[in-house]
């Protein structure tokens, strides 16, 4: 039988830590993401967490039942970042857009959180607000509910994939990643026609564009076709 969940309050520590804090679950996620910033993934353990917090570890428990259960939560929290002063304004591309943007965002705001959450699903209440919303702009907008999924099921996978790809390379060193950047300049943009006709004509283009992310060019392109497909149901 599974476990039954404990109301936060009744699993607060009710003694203060050392240092005189209360703890919480905002705090114990504020905190595991100072140590993803600082020492990625394999520095996320409960030893550290309680030397951050300066308490036993074992009091993290008190909270989550382990550190996927914390993982879950950082991932709802970065999309609680995301919907924070987020309100719909009647408008279904526009509103679609800036969510689609803020959750990206988000996550590429914490890279090294964002690798390990954006491929979860945590079923916690900020990821169900963000679903209920997207969700009810589209259906709203008029689309059938079987295309409400449908674009739903692209619009949320395609925002998460993209913030998975950017976050791996903004996690990187920064040495690596400038390696890798230079490479459209030193190696594409100096290709001869002769052997690669294509990448040398696009090579300007490409040395400018492929440094940045294509997430808001595929937002648009995914936008246009839930328009059109909307006009379709709507004639």
């Amino acid at each position: 039988m599974p476990k039954a969940v404990v109301p936060e309050e009744k699993r607060r520590r009710r003694r203060p830590t050392r240092s005189g804090t209360v703890l919480s679950e905002r705090m114990i996620v504020e905190a595991a993401l100072r140590l993803l910033r600082e020492h990625g993934s394999t520095g996320l353990t409960a030893r550290r967490l309680g030397l951050a917090l300066d308490c036993d570890p074992s009091t993290l428990y008190r909270y989550f039942r382990g550190m996927d259960e914390l993982t879950l939560a950082i991932g709802d929290a970065l999309i609680g970042e995301a919907l924070r002063g987020w309100t719909p304004t009647g408008r279904w591309r526009a509103d679609l857009h800036a969510i689609g943007l803020r959750i990206h965002a988000a996550y590429v705001a914490h890279p090294q959180a964002a690798q390990l959450t954006a491929s979860r699903v945590t079923g916690r209440a900020n990821e169900l607000a963000a679903d209920e919303a997207v969700l009810d702009v589209l259906r709203t907008a008029g689309f059938p509910l079987p295309e409400t999924v449908r674009v739903y099921h692209a619009f949320i996978d395609q925002t998460l994939a993209f913030a998975a790809l950017d976050a791996a390379s903004l996690a990187l060193p920064r040495d690596t990643r400038r390696a890798d950047d230079a490479v459209w300049r030193s190696t594409y943009a100096v290709l001869p026609a002769a052997t690669h006709p294509r990448i040398a004509e696009a090579a300007p283009l490409l040395s400018a564009r492929m440094v940045t992310s294509a997430y808001p060019t595929a937002l648009e392109m995914l936008l246009d076709s839930a328009e059109a497909t909307l006009a379709r149901f709507s004639s």
